[in-house]
């Protein structure tokens, strides 16, 4: 084995008073002046959306089709054969049906007069328009997500599912109850300005560390950015290869380890294997600068080095999911390059390395975005996850606002609480420096895959992995879609396992076995294996009902030794005492 000084394995970087340690290259260097302060005001009024990247996107969109006048004249004949369709609405007929995932118009009561003509006439309005929006040739693709996204906001704030005197589901509900569903949505509405205002805390039957992240463990490491939970064992042997899990920083670690019947930390447990994983500090002002090698240096690397000296095993397998596979990609990038083999393999869950085809969040990734951003966090010292929560909703906001608000404050019926909404609302905050960083470098440059991401000073690449890796891509999955986590294969030559499981991007690696409706594509690439574009692959790749959990502790277990006695909790001789008892009190702070 090839590993660092224990002197250089166990440092850890403090980050300083920000006046002490701004670097001349932060994002946030230049970010005082009172345009900077204008901007980040503007920013929280916007969700953190640049006003100038709309109308630049807006600009070059209507320039090129003022310069398209056939596209024009199509248009407008378009636009007349859909009035001609609503003459046949309006005469009774069904002439057109919601897309597959809409499903604001499924009561029956929609199929009813009037309520049926003014489905049928936004359904053409909003088919219309999707169809206007298509940019004509030369129009830069971020001008057209710009237009494109905007568009849909417009048209889902005009269904008339979400006005109480034109949907009949509300109308019904009013008149059966005397106006109570009303009064239910009214009391529900006014609880969530309190808590959005951070008056009232969340209203949650689940508690973090009674009903969710109960796997039994203890917190035997702490630094100023992780503290590292070791799971007490529940089999009498265990296989000498830990796993050590790095989740993302942008959610709670908690996401693997719900319910005791959905943990994917309790089942790893379960299978015969000493599971460690990282809980993030949710950062405040004072971490400003901490920049995103820090979290490399004091995430998975001070994490390792807490493993080994814990267990004394020689190999690792690392498991990142989402941002965190991206950071362990990229710490294991730079073992490879200097000869740290303390990997065993490395399995990636939903995570991205490329980032040409990131899905929905390009439309937040642009020069003046970033500066309009960086305006906004450089204000606060981080971004706020109500903030951070509000892109992602508008970019699905029919299912994530409007359907949300119809429920809650209309029908007074908001959904019953569980584990992964309660996990969703416990949001966490992103450093300014570093999720500038991480924005720049992945997202806008794309760095990391064309082997231009800096660690000490030096390159690395991801070709240099010489590990074998598990893939996990999710089938709707709008943050990581799984082409983009399939581009792995173009990146490294090794022996490449790649499960397609159904679901997103959290309820995708959520799935436990026994989960209903569960179902999984598989795949595996040897080593120097030739490439098979992802949607070759797909349409050849046999469905597997079930869980994909088993298939992975199949893989993991034939590169894993021979169970042995299991590990203390902890090792005090080494330096790391067991601190407290799991789930530890980083994941506790608001």
């Amino acid at each position: 084995m090839n590993a660092r000084p224990k002197s250089d394995r166990t440092r850890s970087r403090t980050p300083a008073p920000p006046a002490a340690t701004a670097a001349a290259d932060s994002p946030l260097a230049g970010h005082c002046d009172p345009d900077s302060v204008l901007h980040a005001a503007e920013a929280k009024l916007t969700l953190g959306l640049s006003p100038s990247a709309l109308w630049l996107g807006y600009l070059d969109w209507s320039a090129h089709l003022a310069n398209n006048p056939f596209r024009r004249a199509a248009l407008t004949q378009a636009a007349i054969e859909q009035f001609a369709r609503w003459t046949q609405a309006l005469a009774g007929r069904h002439v057109i049906a919601p897309q597959p995932r809409d499903h604001r118009f499924d009561d029956p009561a929609w199929q009813q007069p009037p309520f049926r003509l003014l489905q049928q006439s936004f359904l053409l309005l909003e088919e219309w328009w999707t169809h206007a929006v298509e940019p004509a040739a030369g129009v830069n693709p971020h001008s057209a997500r710009i237009v494109g996204f905007a568009a849909r906001q417009w048209l889902d704030l005009l269904s008339p599912s979400n006005f109480p005197w034109l949907n009949p589901q509300v109308i019904d509900a009013t008149v059966q109850q005397s106006g109570g569903n009303l009064v239910a949505g009214m009391k529900e509405f006014l609880k969530d300005v309190q808590r959005q205002s951070g008056g009232a805390p969340a209203d949650h039957e689940l508690q973090v560390g009674r009903d969710l992240a109960t796997t039994p463990g203890k917190v035997v490491f702490r630094n100023e950015l992780i503290e590292l939970i070791q799971y007490s064992p529940s089999t009498g042997a265990v296989h000498p290869e830990p796993i050590l899990v790095v989740p993302a920083w942008i959610m709670k670690y908690y996401i693997l380890d719900l319910s005791p019947h959905n943990s994917l930390i309790r089942h790893l447990v379960g299978q015969g294997y000493t599971v460690f994983a990282i809980s993030w500090r949710n950062p405040d002002a004072s971490m400003r600068e901490v920049s995103f090698d820090d979290y490399r240096v004091n995430g998975p690397m001070a994490a390792l080095d807490a493993v080994q000296a814990i267990t004394g095993a020689t190999r690792i397998h690392g498991c990142g999911y989402c941002l965190g596979g991206t950071l362990l990609t990229i710490a294991a990038a730079a073992m490879a390059r200097d000869g740290d083999d303390r990997l065993a393999s490395l399995s990636l869950l939903a995570a991205q390395v490329d980032f040409t085809e990131a899905g929905e969040l390009q439309l937040f990734i642009s020069e003046d975005q970033l500066s309009f951003l960086n305006d906004l966090m450089a204000s606060q010292g981080y971004l706020d996850s109500r903030q951070m929560a509000g892109a992602f909703q508008m970019l699905r906001s029919n299912d994530l606002v409007w359907s949300k608000m119809i429920n809650n404050y209309l029908l007074g019926r908001p959904a019953p609480t569980s584990d992964l909404m309660t996990w969703n609302a416990d949001g966490t905050r992103m450093p300014a420096r570093m999720h500038g960083e991480y924005l720049r470098w992945m997202y806008l440059e794309n760095r990391l895959a064309e082997g231009r991401f800096m660690v000490d000073g030096r390159p690395v690449s991801i070709a240099d992995i010489k590990l074998p890796i598990f893939l996990v891509g999710t089938e709707t999955d709008h943050v990581a879609p799984w082409h983009s986590v399939y581009k792995m294969h173009l990146l490294n030559d090794g022996e490449i396992a790649f499960a397609l499981t159904s679901g997103g991007h959290n309820a995708g690696i959520v799935s436990e076995p026994g989960h209903p409706h569960r179902h999984y594509r598989f795949c595996l690439r040897r080593a120097e294996g030739r490439y098979v574009g992802p949607d070759q692959w797909f349409a050849a790749a046999a469905v597997n009902e079930g869980s994909w959990w088993p298939r992975w502790v199949a893989w993991l277990d034939q590169r894993s030794k021979p169970p042995l006695a299991p590990p203390a909790l902890g090792n005090p001789g080494a330096g790391y005492p067991a601190l407290s008892d799991a789930p530890g009190s980083y994941v506790l702070a608001p």
